[in-house]
């Protein structure tokens, strides 16, 4: 394939983000018009297909967030995901958010909303009842001090990997092209405004009218590039003013492997089971020797997956402390020599699947670290932002949110094309000062 000396469209990241944005935008092109011209959208990427974080994502898909905009935006992600499972690679098992009595107000409210707008869940309180009902399941269930279960029918997981490639084959299918080995290297703008008039890489420059970043935890570096601010202001809900807040953060996902059969995770009727996610504020003790591992609050998830080859999951991220210029996101994830998850996580989390199931009791010795977890690259709010930049580059920065989110590509397309959505509009930049920030759950996980 020659390389493009220009397009209409260039998007800069062949995940989930920009190939969903491709294809979507491909597919109302040719229905406005009747067909797309070869040069009007071009995918670039400096690795290859899912190299990035879509292809190490654990490929969870909840509906399950404690933020309206969030979970409005959700529910049309989940459509999307049913909407082709086969060639998105998607199990819709469900998903479970079990809770102590922290929790018990939010996740309460969670299951209202989600009612309220046509999304099937049940909900189970109180101690007694909540242990029977995961009982029915899994007889072995014994984690202690949970008082709530959220359990929603629709959800589940997706296989990383070839659910990107699935839509890699939609997006190709009308006439995008994807070029693969190709980094950004700077811009070229406008002579009297910011616009974008070029995407500069290593292999020449694409001219083009429009730009859309799908970047995923390299978004800081293409917003460096674009000299975008790299401190902001942001008004919070008593309205006071804090400056010269950093505009990124980078957290370290911690997920592993329990290699053991898959099967072992079947619910007692012989099906395969929902996504577990736990949060605890039991008192954690190691599976190993007994001894106490924490008594703060802790969360895992888990589930079992053919594609990994066991139980697969994680807990709660960590916070990179170090200034984030310093921090190299190359080589990513599993590559990476500074960033992996550590004997203390493999503890921690075994431990915690013991806590919460007794087949596990004893398993850790078939832990291995798998193909998961990475650097995420975070917003200042730990939630999205969906907006336009320097006059024509539209940037989706996905906060580590963005695998279960296959339905943002679609609404972005739409803004594209100068329709604006509705569901995107409480993730603008502007929202930090205007201080319409998004409400904050008691779960340890940031994006909950």
């Amino acid at each position: 394939m020659a390389f493009p000396k220009k397009a209409r469209f260039v998007v800069i990241g062949a995940g989930m983000h920009g190939l969903s944005t491709a294809w979507h935008l491909a597919q109302k092109i040719k229905k406005k018009n009747g067909n797309g011209s070869n040069n009007d959208i071009v995918v670039i990427d400096k690795s290859g297909i899912a190299s990035g974080a879509s292809g190490v994502a654990c490929g969870v898909v909840r509906n399950n967030y404690f933020q309206p905009a969030m979970r409005e935006l959700m529910m049309h992600s989940v459509k999307i995901w049913e909407s082709d499972p086969k060639n998105f690679s998607y199990h819709p098992v469900g998903y479970m958010q079990i809770s102590p009595e922290s929790m018990h107000k939010d996740v309460a409210s969670i299951y209202k909303q989600q009612k309220e707008i046509g999304y099937e869940s049940t909900f189970i309180e109180g101690k007694k009842d909540s242990d029977k009902y995961m009982k029915s399941m899994f007889h072995d269930w014994q984690a202690k001090g949970i008082t709530s279960v959220l359990h929603e029918k629709r959800g589940g997981y997706a296989n990383n990997t070839a659910s990107i490639y699935g839509l890699a084959n939609k997006a190709e299918s009308f006439g995008v092209k994807i070029i693969t080995g190709t980094e950004v290297t700077g811009f070229k703008r406008g002579s009297n405004s910011k616009a974008v008039t070029g995407v500069v890489t290593a292999k020449g420059t694409i001219d083009c009218e429009q730009v859309i970043v799908g970047a995923g935890p390299w978004v800081k570096r293409v917003w460096d590039r674009l000299e975008l601010p790299k401190k902001i202001s942001i008004k919070d809900e008593q309205g006071k003013i804090h400056k010269d807040y950093p505009m990124w953060i980078y957290w370290m996902l911690t997920e592993g492997v329990l290699g053991v059969d898959p099967n072992l995770q079947k619910t007692d009727d012989g099906k395969m089971p929902p996504v577990i996610h736990v949060d605890s504020d039991a008192h954690l003790y190691s599976d190993v020797d007994g001894s106490l591992i924490t008594d703060k609050m802790w969360g895992i998830y888990y589930k079992p997956d053919f594609n990994f080859k066991g139980v697969q999951g994680g807990s709660a991220p960590y916070k990179i402390i170090r200034p984030v210029d310093e921090v190299k996101v190359d080589p990513y994830g599993p590559d990476s020599p500074e960033y992996q998850t550590t004997d203390e996580f493999a503890h921690m989390w075994c431990s915690a699947l013991a806590h919460c199931q007794k087949r596990f009791k004893g398993k850790i010795k078939f832990y291995h670290k798998g193909p998961s977890g990475g650097l995420g690259c975070f917003t200042p709010d730990s939630f999205p932002i969906f907006d336009k930049f320097c006059e024509n580059v539209y940037i989706i920065a996905d906060s580590n949110h963005g695998y279960k989110m296959i339905g943002v590509g679609d609404l972005v397309s739409d803004e594209i094309l100068g329709k604006e959505s509705s569901l995107l509009k409480p993730f603008r930049f502007n929202r930090y000062a205007k201080g319409e920030l998004h409400p904050v759950s008691s779960s340890p996980f940031p994006w909950s």
